[in-house]
């Protein structure tokens, strides 16, 4: 099951790299939670609770600041439904002609085939530094 759950994250990944946020929801059950990190710009409404509130108010957030967005994973593992991830965001805010690199670890929870749970551990010190 492990790598059945890792492939539905790579998955996700590679859509969200791609900007095809739209498909990414399938993805997701209808009691899906993302819980954004403390201190970061997607903090003040977080957590955030289903998919269409999830799309709204995270991916379109993401689409109007964000130039580029990108995930690099470096490691990937999972165990007992959960997936974690660590890595970089590789990012361009609009405007902006200055990229950033912001290290990153997440953890996602997956049942019967889809994301039900996301969490976001993230250097805002760094998202700070980014949008100065």
């Amino acid at each position: 099951m492990s790598q059945e759950n890792i492939q539905l994250i790579t998955t996700i990944y590679k859509l969200f790299n791609d900007r095809r946020f739209d498909d990414i929801i399938p993805h997701f059950a209808e009691d899906m939670t993302w819980i954004a990190a403390d201190s970061s710009p997607l903090a003040d409404e977080s957590p955030y609770h289903g998919p269409a509130n999830i799309r709204t108010r995270v991916f379109g957030r993401i689409e109007a600041g964000f130039e580029s967005l990108t995930i690099r994973i470096d490691e990937i593992f999972g165990a007992d439904g959960r997936v974690v991830v660590l890595g970089y965001y590789d990012s361009l805010l609009k405007g902006r002609e200055t990229p950033s690199q912001i290290q990153l670890a997440h953890i996602w929870t997956v049942r019967d085939g889809k994301a039900v749970k996301f969490r976001q551990y993230v250097d805002t010190y760094k998202i700070a530094e980014s949008f100065k």
